[in-house]
């Protein structure tokens, strides 16, 4: 009984709101305003328009319908000016309404402006910052196309300038250097890349005559925030680095806590030396290797106290080393006193600290010595990606698989399509038993690098762990390297109970590399059940310096040794006992 009076003034307040056309008035607006809303929701979409314009246009359209409802009640009866409780009520609810669809709409924005969660181990994005940049290569536009090196080289010099401002997060050479020569607009590079800015630029050098024009662009429109061109003589280069480097720093309206960043200088002569060395070096060959040793040492006769080209000597001396070109002795011995000589003139210089870490784990197999120079290495350069894939490798070969992966993912943040950052990630992955996030990275390192040398093997031997050996067969097969191609179909056709063709490929392994495959003929005949003839190989590894070495602690087809009694105090010996490395202080802190 008490309800009805309340049901029929409701059903009077609706009639009323009929009566003074506020409901058909509210209709045909939100009719009007849906329509407006699609309309917009296209055009901006075409044009490329900012969110907040359709933000501000459902605020505006709310606000209207406020004001439509309370013109339609005073003009469909002017005799009738005061509203009942009742009828605010509905007034309020009709707002109330509005105002949610608005905040609903607010929600699917913020919402759609998210990026979904990754779909595979790959690390998820981050934040295109304002204070974010990639460095392309800047276009050679000199008559001579073997001055390429050079405007790479200039580019390179820049982009580690810019990466020494601390507020400043710069896409690391590989990934900036990927679009090389590909016909992608600024924006599409620098979505892939996840920047805000994009520098790039051109060189042409004539004899000692330089012309260098830069341009910042601003990725979100393609604008250009501030462009440069500069005619100065190769004396100058330092100075026009620095110049483009504080212009890129005042037009982000970067705050520097200290001194800008200033080149290092040397002779000139010297400079286009060490610029070609580089290029030349990364090429991993080993008619490569030896022309850019020869190039740093010229780099070197002008201006003996170079020391970028010390520790550029050393890292080809050590790569030759590691890639079985160079006898294990000797190649340690030149990169140790190559990097000796940069440090005895730049103490704190990192890469030559980091250089002497590398040498310490693939070497000497002494990871608490790599440690601490990796330590070192990184307090005096934490973002250089090179010190941090060999702090990344470390961490492997510790066992501190939660660290190695959390270094991964920040690598990859900055420099997110370099193919061997996705392959360390997957290893990490791999020794942590993440076999499926493992094999997505490096498949991912084959999309970016198809020929990339040692990807189809970790495939198979992961195929391997999985109890797959036919499709670690096929992945085996793949596999570009020889020496890795027959130590993994040793594995496979064994597997398989291919007796045979195990044997075939296990005797042309120790025929042809014997010296720089210990480790592969001992991982083979471990997998294989051969424990003493493993162990043999093993002691083989530790004569013949095999880089590998100090993989075996945490190296998962080493199982089948496990339980042996020789296994443990074999690692012992070595420093490589579950204890030993327990003990091993290594700590990273990532900016």
């Amino acid at each position: 009984m008490t309800d009805a009076p309340t049901e029929r003034e409701g059903e009077g307040a609706l009639s009323k709101l009929r009566h003074r056309k506020v409901v058909q008035w509210g209709i045909a607006y939100a009719a009007g305003a849906w329509v407006l809303l699609q309309v917009l929701g296209y055009v901006s979409g075409l044009y490329d328009w900012p969110r907040q314009i359709q933000q501000t246009a459902m605020v505006v359209l709310l606000i209207g319908l406020a004001v439509v409802l309370v013109l339609a009640w005073y003009h469909g009866d002017r005799g009738e000016q005061r509203l009942s409780a009742t009828e605010l009520a509905i007034l309020t609810l009709l707002l109330l309404i509005g105002g949610g669809l608005f905040w609903r709409y607010e929600r699917a924005s913020e919402t759609a402006s998210v990026a979904p969660p990754p779909t595979s181990s790959a690390p998820a994005a981050v934040i295109a910052d304002d204070h974010s940049i990639a460095v392309l290569p800047f276009i050679n536009m000199s008559s001579d196309k073997e001055q390429e090196y050079f405007s790479d080289g200039i580019s390179e010099e820049l982009l580690n300038l810019l990466a020494q401002v601390p507020q400043l997060r710069v896409i690391a050479r590989t990934s900036s250097f990927a679009f090389k020569g590909e016909k992608i607009e600024i924006a599409e590079i620098a979505k892939k890349l996840n920047v805000a800015n994009v520098l790039e630029g051109s060189v042409r050098k004539s004899g000692d005559t330089l012309r260098i024009t830069a341009q910042l662009i601003r990725a979100s429109d393609s604008s250009h925030l501030w462009s440069q061109t500069y005619d100065r003589q190769m004396t100058d280069v330092f100075k026009v680095q620095d110049e483009i480097a504080a212009a890129v720093v005042n037009e982000l309206k970067i705050k520097l806590l200290g001194t800008a960043p200033k080149a290092k200088t040397t002779d000139p002569k010297a400079y286009a030396l060490f610029l070609q060395a580089r290029t030349i070096g990364r090429q991993s060959t080993e008619a490569a290797y030896e022309q850019a040793i020869a190039l740093y040492q010229q780099a070197l006769a002008p201006d003996p106290a170079y020391t970028a080209a010390w520790v550029g000597l050393a890292v080809v001396y050590g790569d030759r080393m590691n890639n079985g070109l160079q006898d294990a002795d000797k190649g340690a011995r030149l990169a140790r006193e190559a990097t000796m000589k940069a440090l005895a003139l730049e103490p704190e210089y990192a890469p030559a600290r980091a250089q002497l870490g590398w040498i310490a784990i693939f070497y000497d197999r002494d990871l608490a010595a790599a440690a601490q120079h990796l330590e070192h290495a990184l307090a005096l350069d934490a973002t250089n990606p090179d010190i941090i894939g060999t702090a990344a490798v470390l961490a492997r070969r510790l066992g501190r698989l939660d660290e190695a992966i959390a270094i991964g993912k920040y690598q990859l943040a900055r420099d997110p399509v370099n193919p061997m950052g996705h392959f360390d990630l997957g290893l990490a992955y791999r020794y942590a038993g993440r076999l499926d996030e493992a094999i997505a990275e490096i498949r991912t390192t084959l999309r970016l690098s198809p020929e990339s040398i040692g990807a189809r093997l970790t495939i198979g031997e992961i195929r391997l762990q999985q109890g797959d050996a036919k499709a670690a067969l096929t992945e085996f097969q793949q596999e570009a390297n020889e020496q890795f191609r027959l130590y993994g179909l040793s594995m496979a056709y064994h597997a398989l109970g291919d007796k045979p063709k195990s044997d075939a490929a296990l005797a042309d392994l120790v025929r042809k590399y014997e010296k720089t495959s210990a480790i592969g003929i001992a991982t083979a005949l471990a997998f294989r059940g051969k424990a003493d003839r493993a162990f043999e190989w093993l002691d083989k590894s530790v004569q013949y310096h095999d880089p590998s070495l100090s993989t075996i602690a945490v190296y998962p087809l080493f199982a089948n040794l496990h339980k042996d009694p020789r296994w443990l105090p074999f690692l012992r010996k070595n420093g490589m006992a579950p204890e030993q490395l327990a003990a091993i202080k290594f700590e990273v802190t990532l900016p």
